[in-house]
């Protein structure tokens, strides 16, 4: 049984691959995050402090537990913020990146690395593995650079391209555009959606079992992984509303530009799944059967 190493287990795609390992025990797992341990339980899992902005941290922690491959989730994902901090979003997304390619080329290590449909501009999706990036923000700008640093490195690799991640953490603490638009809906607040970007949104647990999948098939290049329908984001917020039963009149369509966001968004990217249903079978959930398993858990959560 593999040796698997996850950066980030603290955030949704960590917790949701911890939660895998237990239910399944296909592997063994060594969780490591800043600060303490956020999975409700820590049986069954090594749990190591670490912060992947602590070169020697890092060492120490890969050199313990000799990992067959790592699962390398932790980055700086909200894309306003890394356009403001730009060091910061450097450090974090391409030389702590740097910093594992070169322990897993030392070290004989499976690198399985989650980049981002934001590494292209949006004028051509939905997009293949072999299409070309074009970023439009500082955040798909780093991404695509920790993408070049593996791809030009002697490390044996696999990059996971996904978008657009939904899904619950045990204790709620991580929000996302699900959740935003559920809660707001239900609480009577008017939202404003875009209707001008179009996105694959994809299940948390789809995305831990390709993460999975890449590891057990000791997969090579580059794959994308999201879900498999095509939406807008207005069109996401409205299913939303559809499928808890909620009022979608309080929703009002709008442009991205109306936004002034700080960083640009691609108007439509969406990818081509083919690669990774063929060569990971990979079998990912419809949206709306997406919903359904965050309303189980929700309910479940709700419970305890």
């Amino acid at each position: 049984m593999k040796t698997v190493l996850t950066t980030g287990s603290n955030g949704l795609l960590g917790q949701k691959l911890t939660e895998k390992v237990l239910a399944e025990g296909r592997i063994k797992l060594v969780a490591t995050s800043i600060g303490v341990n956020r999975y409700p339980v820590s049986e069954g899992f090594e749990y190591a402090e670490m912060d992947i902005l602590n070169a020697e941290q890092v060492t120490a922690v890969i050199e313990k537990y000799k990992p067959d491959a790592i699962i390398h989730t932790a980055a700086m994902t909200n894309v306003d913020i890394s356009e403001a901090n730009k060091e910061l979003c450097h450090q974090l997304n391409v030389e702590a990146t740097q910093n594992l390619i070169s322990l897993c080329e030392e070290n004989n290590i499976h690198l399985i690395h989650l980049s981002t449909d934001f590494i292209f501009d949006g004028a051509d999706g939905p997009y293949k593995e072999d299409d070309a990036p074009n970023p439009l923000s500082y955040y798909g700008e780093t991404k695509l650079l920790a993408e070049l640093a593996i791809k030009e490195s002697k490390a044996n690799w696999a990059i996971l391209r996904t978008i657009l991640v939904y899904g619950i953490t045990n204790d709620m603490s991580r929000s996302n555009i699900v959740l935003w638009a559920k809660g707001a809906l239900e609480k009577g607040q008017p939202i404003n959606v875009v209707n001008d970007q179009w996105r694959m949104p994809t299940l948390a647990e789809d995305l831990a079992e390709a993460c999975l999948l890449s590891v057990e098939k000791n997969a090579q290049g580059v794959y994308h992984v999201s879900g498999k329908d095509y939406m807008s984001i207005a069109d996401l917020v409205r299913k939303v509303a559809d499928y808890w039963s909620l009022d979608k009149s309080i929703i009002s369509e709008i442009s991205s530009a109306s936004l002034n966001q700080s960083a640009k968004r691609p108007i439509k990217t969406g990818f081509v799944l083919d690669k990774t249903i063929k060569d990971l079978d990979y079998k990912p959930h419809s949206f709306n059967e997406g919903l359904k398993i965050v309303d189980e858990q929700m309910k479940k959560v709700a419970s305890i």
